[in-house]
C-alpha cells in the first residue's frame, strides 16, 4: 500500500461547495463538472432508509438462502467456501484495541490485520446466520462487533484513511443484516456511536490519494450513513462518488485528457498524466491505477459496485450514471487478465498482478440487470467462481451476487 496524502478536513459547508462546483482558473486544464447536468451535491438520501440495505438486501439474502438450500450452484459452492473458511469459526476471539496504528505497506500494523478481518468475520457470520438461522452465528458476530465498539478511539499513522475505509466498509454490512434480522442486539446504539465518532470522520472528507482510497473511504461513509440513517452524510458521500468516478475511469467521450475530481488540484496536462501513472495515452474503461497494477484498480472498481449496489437498494440507482465507464473498466481489465496480450500504449506493454474477486457485485448489475453485453468479464467472472475474500474488504461475492436477481 502506497502511502497518501491524509484527507483535508474543510471547516465549513461553503468550503466543501466550493470544492465541488468551482473550477481550477489554470487554464491548461479546468477541473471540469464530472456529472454534466447534475450538481454533485445533489440529494440522494431516501426518504426511509430500506434495512438491511448495505451492498446486501432482504429480497437479495432471501434469494440467496433459497438457492443453498436448493443445493444449486455456483451458491452451494460459495456457501461451502465461506463456511469453511477462517471468518466462519464459532470459536473466533475478536482483537480489538483502542489505537489501530497502520503505516505505508502496513509497517507497522498494529491492529489493522486484526480489524479488517474482525469485520470480515462479523460480516461472514451474520450471512451464516441469515443462511442458516442458527443463532450461534448471530451471537458470535455480535461479539465481534460489541468488543470493538467497546474499545476503539481512533486510526492513526499514514495508512489511516485507507485502513478506516476498509473496515468501515465491511462493519455496517455486518451491522444492518444483525440489526435488522436477528432478535435482539442490545449493543447496537453503541455500535452506530463507534461508527459516527471513530469512522465517519475519517472517511468522510475523502482523499486525493490514489483513487482506490477515496473509493472506499467513499464506500465506508455510504454504509455508515444507512447504518446511522444519516441522510447529510449520505448525500456528502454520493457527490464524492459523483465526483470521483469520473476522475478514475476514462471514457473517450471525455476527450483527450481524463476528468479530474473536484479540488484535487489537478491542473495542467503533466500533473493529470503524473497521477495516471505516466499513461499518456487514453482509451475507454482505462483507470488512473492500470499503470500502477490490477489489484489496487481491482479496489477502485469493487468500491464503486458496492456504493452503487447500496443506493440502488436505497431506492436511487446509481448505475446508469456510471454504466458506461464501469463496463468499459471491468471489460478492458478483464480481457487483459485472461491473456490478450497489452499493447505498447497500454503501460509501456505490461500490466501487473490481478484484479482479484471483485468482478460479481458488477457484472451482475450492468450484465444481468441492465442487459450490456459483457463477455471478457463473464469469463473472468464465472472462472474465478466462487470468489472468495480479498481479506481486505472483499468477500463471498459469489454467495451474495451472482445471477441475483433481486
Amino acid at each position: 500500500m502506497r502511502t497518501g496524502t491524509i484527507p483535508r478536513v474543510l471547516g465549513t459547508a461553503a468550503a466543501v461547495a466550493a470544492l465541488l462546483t468551482t473550477a481550477l482558473a489554470a487554464p491548461a486544464v479546468a477541473e471540469r463538472s464530472t456529472t454534466p447536468g447534475r450538481a454533485p451535491a445533489e440529494a440522494a438520501a431516501p426518504a426511509n432508509f430500506t434495512h438491511p440495505g448495505v451492498l446486501v438486501s432482504r429480497p437479495q439474502l432471501d434469494f440467496v438462502r433459497g438457492r443453498v438450500q436448493a443445493g444449486a450452484q455456483p451458491w452451494k459452492s460459495a456457501y461451502d467456501q465461506m463456511m469453511g473458511s477462517k471468518y466462519a469459526s464459532l470459536t473466533r476471539t475478536a482483537k480489538p484495541r483502542a489505537v489501530v496504528e497502520c503505516g505505508s505497506y502496513s509497517n507497522p500494523n498494529n491492529g489493522c490485520t486484526d480489524e479488517r478481518e474482525d469485520a470480515i468475520a462479523a460480516y461472514t457470520l451474520s450471512l451464516a446466520w441469515y443462511i442458516t438461522q442458527d443463532s450461534r452465528y448471530a451471537q458470535k458476530a455480535i461479539q465481534i462487533m460489541d468488543a470493538w465498539s467497546a474499545v476503539i478511539k481512533d486510526h492513526t499513522n499514514s495508512n489511516a484513511p485507507l485502513q478506516t475505509g476498509w473496515a468501515g466498509s465491511t462493519w455496517p454490512r455486518a451491522a444492518e443484516i444483525i440489526k435488522y434480522t436477528y432478535s435482539s442486539w442490545p449493543g447496537s446504539d453503541r455500535f452506530g456511536t463507534m461508527l459516527r465518532n471513530v469512522y465517519l470522520p475519517e472517511v468522510t472528507n475523502g482523499s486525493h490519494s490514489n483513487g482506490n482510497w477515496e473509493l472506499s473511504m467513499t464506500e465506508a461513509a455510504i454504509g455508515i450513513a444507512v447504518f446511522l440513517e444519516d441522510r447529510a452524510a449520505y448525500d456528502k458521500a454520493v457527490g464524492k462518488f459523483r465526483g470521483r468516478v469520473p476522475a478514475y475511469i476514462y471514457v473517450t467521450a471525455d476527450g483527450s485528457l481524463p476528468k479530474v475530481a473536484p479540488g484535487s488540484g489537478l491542473d495542467t496536462r503533466a500533473k493529470v498524466i503524473n497521477y495516471w501513472q505516466g499513461q499518456s495515452t487514453f482509451m475507454d474503461g482505462l483507470s488512473q491505477e492500470t499503470c500502477r497494477d490490477l489489484t489496487h484498480t481491482g479496489y477502485g472498481l469493487s468500491a464503486i459496485s458496492h456504493i452503487a449496489e447500496t443506493g440502488r437498494i436505497q431506492g436511487q440507482d446509481l448505475y446508469p450514471e456510471i454504466a458506461d465507464r464501469l463496463r468499459h473498466a471491468m471489460g478492458l481489465h478483464a480481457k487483459h487478465q485472461l491473456g490478450t496480450p497489452v499493447p505498447s500504449s497500454l503501460c509501456g506493454g505490461s500490466l501487473k498482478d490481478h484484479l482479484g474477486p471483485v468482478t460479481e457485485v458488477g457484472f451482475n448489475a450492468l450484465a444481468n440487470r441492465l442487459g450490456h453485453a459483457m463477455t471478457n468479464t463473464q469469463t473472468l467472472t464465472e472462472r474465478q467462481r466462487p470468489a472468495g475474500s480479498n481479506n481486505l474488504f472483499v468477500a463471498w461475492e459469489t454467495l451474495t451476487h451472482a445471477n441475483n436477481p433481486a
